[in-house]
């Protein structure tokens, strides 16, 4: 429960009101882009041992969305999937909201299944937010990619890494 808190703060605030900064304790938020459709083409999450709150719209079905992370052995990948609990996404069933595919550094296919249904709320921002996975591994070392398929129009977050220190995100 203790992770939990930090974790809706920062989608909170990232989803909320992405024009306003950010606190240095909390998690890196990252704007996936159009022309984001590849993890080569997308964002490099440096050390993906750091909290960032990647967010991803999707206005059709079809649409790609990725980035990538770094991580070494011994450490560990730490996945969450998100949606404010607003329509569309809300009203959407399972297979209709955006798939999350993960390929380790070796080539490994991780998919991301929807495990929960985990409602919290943020009274601060009077906002409501649903978990729907966690996925969480020891890492090998390189650089994970992550490739978002849309399903139907749809905005969700994606929370890559746990600590809640600053962030480096190359373009």
């Amino acid at each position: 429960m203790k992770r939990i808190f930090p974790i809706a703060l920062l989608v909170a605030v990232a989803l909320v009101m992405p024009g306003m900064a950010t606190p240095a304790w909390a998690h890196t938020p990252v704007n996936l882009l159009d022309s984001d459709t590849t993890p080569s083409a997308g964002p490099l999450l440096v050390d993906g041992t750091v909290s960032f709150a990647i967010r991803a719209s999707f206005s059709k079905s079809g649409q790609k969305r990725a980035f990538r992370a770094g991580l070494k052995k011994g450490e560990e990948l730490v996945v969450e999937y998100l949606i404010v609990d607003k329509k569309p996404e809300n009203a959407l069933k399972k297979r209709q909201l955006p798939r999350l595919a993960v390929t380790s550094p070796s080539g490994k296919k991780i998919p991301i299944k929807f495990t929960e249904r985990t409602d919290f709320y943020y009274s601060s921002l009077n906002t409501k937010f649903i978990y729907l996975a966690r996925y969480r591994a020891p890492a090998e070392t390189g650089v994970y990619q992550f490739v978002a398929k849309s399903r139907a129009p749809a905005s969700v977050v994606l929370v890559v890494g746990e600590k809640e220190i600053p962030g480096e995100v190359r373009r």
